[in-house]
């Protein structure tokens, strides 16, 4: 699907990125469009050249925090972390962070949209070489405020998700699922990681990251595979089981596709009132400012959502072909859109009201914030109410002021999580912190 440009086209195509990236100015936040069960949906306006608008990666002065919604008070449980990406909080309260980034990328020939991501990325923060390590974090004293850091596992491939059943702890490496024996309190791994499955990578492996979550009893484990390009551009046979949501037997170790067409599914979380799986998703970019808006959903066995041929349900994107009506007809409407371009990543239940009353059933969503969108779009927490198992009302901000004045990101918020005292822990990647929210009143 890609074309072939002339010599002076890509130079002018260079001029018009970095002017769109340079020197952009503070945005208004714009109204909410985009959110809901079900969202408004304007006529796709696809273009030649991406809108590239990302907000260059600046770091927290000192003294400055994100801003918690009212009731609540923010302070950092931990500083001076290598791109943390992913949470996971263990039984006895110690907290294991994903440092980590993209693998090194192999040469898959030249396009003009991995031009423009990989400027995005430098600027964005994302750029840099991964520490490829989990380290755990542990408050001793309960003040909120990690006191002791151990490098709990190094050596690994751009890990991300990890879960902990039947003993074992679960790490989705890009390329792999593996797991290490653990032993409550334990602070460093005491053998080497034992591959469960393969998961797809490859060359382009254009969605790097996988999260990983086990069922209640244990036997079977969930993992998040991305697709491996924006609409299919790549060709379908690049997306042999991506785009979806892969399910490990763990006695047998096979692995099947439980739900696809989930252009890049990442924060997976068991919903406590129904048992439903969820999981958080980013759409497709490229064909509007509002198109398409990204989204939580519970995924069911066998359900297909509708990449790359149809997006939030039943409506059809012209660009990928040849079309599938069939495919079509059969997409599965997500539950609750979460505004366009907004990278919606982590995903966690709220476990009761430490928070107070107006958190205490639902979702927090970790949005990592927009790069094809002339307005900026997330760069902060929200929570999405529940009632009865599913979304009931319009989305509440939880942390924002990730987005200074100028335009530029002192912090971008990716994986959330709920600690032992019923806190939230929100990892920062390009300030380096993770950041506990917790009730203004409490501890």
């Amino acid at each position: 699907m890609h074309a072939a440009f002339p010599r002076n086209t890509v130079i002018v195509v260079l001029g018009a990125l970095i002017v769109s990236c340079a020197g952009v100015p503070a945005q208004k936040t714009p109204a909410i469009i985009g959110y809901g069960p079900n969202p408004t949906l304007p006529k796709p306006t696809p273009t030649l050249i991406p809108t590239v608008n990302i907000a260059e990666a600046k770091g927290w002065q000192q003294g400055v925090m994100p801003t918690p919604a009212k009731g609540l008070r923010v302070s950092a449980f931990a500083i001076g972390l290598d791109h943390p990406r992913w949470l996971h909080v263990l039984p006895n309260g110690d907290v294991l962070v994903a440092e980590t980034n993209a693998p090194a990328k192999h040469d898959d020939g030249f396009s003009l949209r991995k031009l423009f991501m990989n400027q995005a990325m430098k600027r964005a923060g994302a750029a840099t070489e991964s520490a490829n390590r989990i380290t755990l974090l542990r408050d001793t004293n309960g003040d909120g405020i990690a006191d002791e850091r151990r490098i709990f596992a190094e050596g690994l491939n751009s890990p991300f998700g990890m879960t902990l059943s039947n003993g074992k702890l679960y790490v989705a490496n890009t390329d792999a699922l593996v797991a290490f024996p653990y032993s409550n309190g334990q602070t460093r791994v005491a053998a080497p990681p034992e591959k469960i499955v393969d998961l797809p990578a490859g060359d382009i492996n254009h969605h790097w990251t996988k999260d990983v979550i086990a069922s209640q009893d244990g036997r079977k484990l969930y993992v998040t595979v991305g697709s491996n390009s924006n609409a299919g551009e790549n060709g379908l046979e690049a997306e042999k089981n991506r785009a979806a949501v892969l399910e490990v037997d763990r006695s047998t170790r096979r692995t099947r596709v439980f739900a696809s067409g989930l252009r890049n599914p990442n924060g997976l979380s068991w919903n406590p009132e129904t048992g439903e799986l969820w999981v958080a998703v980013n759409e497709r970019d490229e064909i509007g400012d509002d198109l398409v808006p990204d989204y939580i959903t519970s995924v069911r066995n066998g359900s297909f959502y509708g990449w790359p041929y149809s997006y939030y349900g039943q409506n059809v994107d012209e660009r990928v072909k040849p079309q599938r009506p069939d495919l079509v007809a059969a997409a599965v409407k997500p539950d609750y859109a979460l505004g366009s371009h907004t990278a919606s990543l982590g995903l966690a239940f709220s476990t009761g009201a430490s928070l107070g009353p107006a958190f205490g059933n639902g979702a927090f969503v970790g949005q990592h914030g927009s790069w094809n969108r002339s307005l900026h779009s997330g760069y902060k927490v929200i929570f999405v109410p529940f009632r009865g198992g599913k979304p009931s009302g319009p989305p509440k901000d939880v942390l924002i002021g990730f987005l200074g004045r100028d335009g530029k990101a002192m912090g971008r918020p990716v994986g959330v999580a709920v600690d032992r005292t019923g806190a939230l822990l929100v990892a920062d990647d390009v300030g380096n912190v993770i950041w506990r929210v917790s009730r203004a009143n409490g501890h």
